[in-house]
């Protein structure tokens, strides 16, 4: 159960789909409202605002792609696309404009809860502004730029650091690699995607225990990649 009683505005318009993620997410402590289309969910964000948005892609009228940029015009509230599509450009287009992580459907509904808590701790750890991230096992100290496995500091190069620090940030979000190549070598590297590959796999040689099975730093294939938390 959930220490706090958050809000998750669920939207989609398949009935059924909205009655099993309201009885699987309420069973977990979270208060649910749900939209069956774009102009309600907006509405009801507005007068009823939600911890979280999960939001399908294809909805009626107002589609999920364009709820989704007007939410991010005024809250920064995690935002998780559900959608049948699976082609990468759809995804990349959802995490360009603002969401925070894609679930193709069908899915599975334990990822889908773990993914919520996830979110909702990023969330109010942004909030409070935090400096050190505990998470998969590393202490990720952001103010002093230093790593530790226990009482081991593991040696990042300052690429690999950054690198690393905008993915624990984020954790459980999906960044994509053109967020990652903006964030860290600039805006006209966006491109450079074989450069990220190779300090990316640099990274993991030092952080995961086993490099060839990666378990903190996950590839979303097409898309980017995502620090599993």
């Amino acid at each position: 159960m959930s220490a706090i009683r958050h809000r998750i505005l669920v939207v989609d318009d398949d009935v059924q789909i909205r009655r099993a993620l309201r009885n699987a997410i309420a069973a977990r402590g979270y208060d649910v409202t749900l939209a069956a289309s774009g102009e309600e969910a907006l509405d009801l964000a507005a007068s009823e605002p939600p911890d979280m948005v999960i939001l399908d892609m294809s909805l009626p009228g107002v589609d999920g792609i364009e709820v989704c940029r007007e939410l991010r015009s005024w809250t920064r509230v995690p935002i998780l696309i559900l959608s049948v599509r699976d082609r990468s450009d759809d995804k990349v287009a959802a995490l360009d404009i603002g969401a925070d992580d894609y679930l193709t459907k069908p899915f599975d509904t334990a990822e889908l809860l773990a993914r919520i808590r996830s979110h909702l701790r990023r969330a109010g750890a942004t909030q409070t502004g935090e400096s050190v991230i505990e998470a998969g096992g590393l202490r990720i100290d952001l103010a002093h730029h230093q790593v530790f496995r226990g009482d081991e500091e593991i040696r990042l190069t300052r690429t690999e650091f950054a690198l690393l620090a905008g993915l624990a940030r984020n954790r459980g979000r999906v960044m994509t690699s053109g967020m990652l190549l903006a964030q860290v070598w600039g805006p006209e590297y966006q491109g450079d995607v074989q450069t990220l590959r190779v300090h990316i796999g640099n990274m993991r040689r030092k952080i995961e225990p086993d490099p060839q099975r990666p378990t903190l730093v996950l590839t979303e294939h097409g898309v980017g990649y995502r620090f599993n938390a």
